[in-house]
């Protein structure tokens, strides 16, 4: 009987001793930065969505607790709210540097009522179509926020203001973690806005000085507003520099000739004649700013082939594609960026391919759904990130940060149904897929562009 017991405790201590080993075993197969913040195996289970908080505050205003509505398809109008998991958010000190060839567009017209006393832009109106006939066959009125937004994807930050100064800490953060080096500010002159927002040159200070604490720079991107023409615009760009050109989050371009100069994205500069144009770019326009202390670098949008005769005749410094619907315009399609290059580089312009993640903005255009581009997980961002680096461009710009509208955000989204909407997501990747994508082709086109750079003649520094 005892020689049984003494093997009965001998089995049993062996069998302890096995357990405890495949324990530390499993604890040591899961690494310090594991992607998930789950305890191991529950991330497998996709109804259970656990709350974590965001990285590590670099604002001592910024909350850690930002919270985000968000909903899993598969559960019946059920409404969970999640916090964005720590592992998401890129370790600062992992990071490459910034790469200030890769600029990013940003808005900061949103708003809640929170910090502006309304909705803004989230209550975006349905758009009307030119032909009655087939506008009456879709939605009317607007959108009907916090749960009914004017887009396909909803936010992990929410339905945010752009003056939540956390938010936009939070934004610099994000656009840092993807290697973005330079954001192009959707700008309009104080007191003026797009006629779905408000004015926020006043917010340009607070982004600025969030940028500078992430080494990013801040380009501006020249809306048009009413009345846009060489005399406004001279003005205009006069307020722009004298009140933010000595900021030290201020861009500015290095040239060929080694004079480093502000650079302004244009947006339908097509719509302002030539000769208007040629009267502020041209040296002998009568309200010319070339070789004046307001000389800067104007990059215009180009739609279509022949808008490229006009933008030489106009005076400016380069081109940019805007749109991330490869196919929709002459200046969006890839197959005619080599082109394109081949002309900028013929009549030395800087050429500017704008590439996007996808496109989707029948939550305010109904009727449009022939001009989506699907994500395809990532795969449409990567195609036109490769076309990008095929043309050695100067700088690559990306549509967009933050259009929602449109469907071309990098920013993190998160799941959301509601009794009425299923709102697209990331799934099956993280919320900040898109950002880490941008990461990782930033790096690619850092290293390619320093390898193409002195044979063509580009600033490299």
């Amino acid at each position: 009987m005892a020689k049984f017991r003494r093997r009965t405790c001998i089995v049993l201590s062996l069998f302890i001793l096995f357990i405890f080993s495949l324990m530390m075993g499993l604890k040591m197969l899961r690494p310090n930065k594991a992607t998930f913040g789950a305890p191991f195996g529950l991330d497998l289970l996709p109804e259970v969505l656990q709350q974590t908080h965001l990285g590590k505050n670099f604002d001592s205003q910024m909350s850690d607790k930002i919270n985000s509505e968000t909903n899993i398809k598969n559960l019946e109008s059920v409404e969970i709210t999640v916090k964005s998991s720590k592992a998401s958010e890129p370790y600062l000190q992992e990071l490459q540097p910034l790469n200030y060839y890769l600029h990013v567009f940003y808005y900061s017209w949103y708003g809640n009522p929170q910090f502006d006393g309304k909705y803004i832009h989230w209550n975006h109106p349905f758009l009307k179509h030119w032909d009655p006939r087939i506008n009456k066959n879709y939605s009317q009125g607007k959108h009907n926020p916090p749960d009914d937004i004017g887009s396909s994807f909803y936010p992990e930050l929410g339905i945010y203001s752009s003056r939540d100064p956390s938010v936009i800490e939070t934004h610099m953060k994000q656009i840092y973690s993807a290697s973005i080096g330079v954001l192009a500010l959707s700008w309009y002159p104080p007191g003026s806005n797009d006629e779905n927002g408000v004015p926020t040159d006043d917010l340009v200070p607070t982004i600025m000085d969030k940028a500078h604490k992430y080494n990013l720079k801040v380009t501006f991107h020249i809306e048009p507003y009413s009345n846009r023409d060489d005399q406004n615009m001279y003005k205009n760009v006069q307020y722009i520099i004298d009140k933010y050109g000595n900021h030290p989050a201020f861009y500015r371009y290095k040239t060929k000739t080694g004079n480093s100069l502000p650079m302004f994205y244009v947006y339908d500069s097509y719509i302002t004649k030539p000769e208007q144009w040629a009267n502020l770019l041209t040296v002998s326009g009568s309200w010319s700013i070339r070789n004046s202390p307001y000389d800067a670098l104007f990059i215009a949008l180009l739609v279509e082939d022949k808008h490229k005769y006009d933008i030489l005749r106009s005076g400016f410094n380069g081109i940019y594609t805007y749109f991330a619907t490869n196919g929709f315009t002459y200046g969006s399609s890839y197959e005619n960026w080599a082109k394109l290059k081949l002309f900028c580089d013929h009549f030395q312009l800087i050429f500017i391919p704008s590439v996007g993640p996808g496109y989707i903005d029948t939550s305010i255009r109904p009727w449009n759904a022939q001009n989506t581009r699907n994500r395809v997980n990532g795969k449409y961002y990567e195609t036109a990130l490769s076309a990008a680096l095929q043309a050695h461009p100067s700088v690559i710009s990306i549509t967009s940060f933050n259009e929602w509208h449109e469907g071309t955000q990098i920013e993190k989204a998160v799941p959301k149904r509601t009794s009425n909407t299923v709102y697209l997501d990331y799934r099956p990747h993280k919320p900040s897929h898109y950002l880490e994508l941008t990461r990782k082709w930033s790096e690619k086109y850092s290293k390619e562009r320093a390898t193409y750079a002195l044979d063509d003649q580009m600033p490299v520094s």
